[in-house]
């Protein structure tokens, strides 16, 4: 009992006085934005990608959401309105998930094309280009602490 009392004043803590986000995408090619605390409708439909839409993810910050895609791209959506920010082209195949830097200026992706690429939110740019996996990267991640 304690120890779950501790854990919801750490979470109190950490959340403030923000209502927590959720982020949704579907084979339908859209994205919902919710707030599930206040509302079971979604705030807003984020629309742009053409294929099925394999994963989304805040950025540590909350500030960014990204998402990858079968259309072969990563698109870059505002984290508290979903609004379109950008799209990163640079894959030849479609891209399976994405990962985050520690610090949110950095965009990790994987794809059917063998290659990672890291994007960078800022200059909203590739910053390298990584191959040499013989075949298709379906897994991504960034180390938490940026080791």
């Amino acid at each position: 009992e304690e120890a779950k009392k501790v854990s919801l004043e750490r979470y109190q803590e950490l959340k403030g006085t923000k209502t927590e986000r959720l982020v949704s995408g579907s084979d339908d090619f859209t994205m919902f934005l919710w707030e599930p605390e206040d509302s079971n409708k979604p705030i807003t439909r984020m629309t742009g990608h053409q294929q099925l839409i394999n994963q989304v993810q805040f950025s540590p910050n909350g500030l960014h959401i990204c998402s990858a895609s079968f259309d072969k791209s990563v698109k870059l959506w505002d984290g508290l309105t979903g609004k379109f920010i950008t799209s990163f082209f640079g894959h030849v195949g479609p891209v399976y998930q994405v990962s985050w830097s520690a610090d949110s200026r950095l965009v990790v992706s994987g794809s059917k094309d063998s290659t990672l690429k890291v994007w960078e939110v800022r200059t909203k740019k590739l910053k390298l280009d990584l191959p040499g996996h013989a075949d298709e990267v379906f897994s991504v991640d960034w180390s938490p602490d940026g080791w």
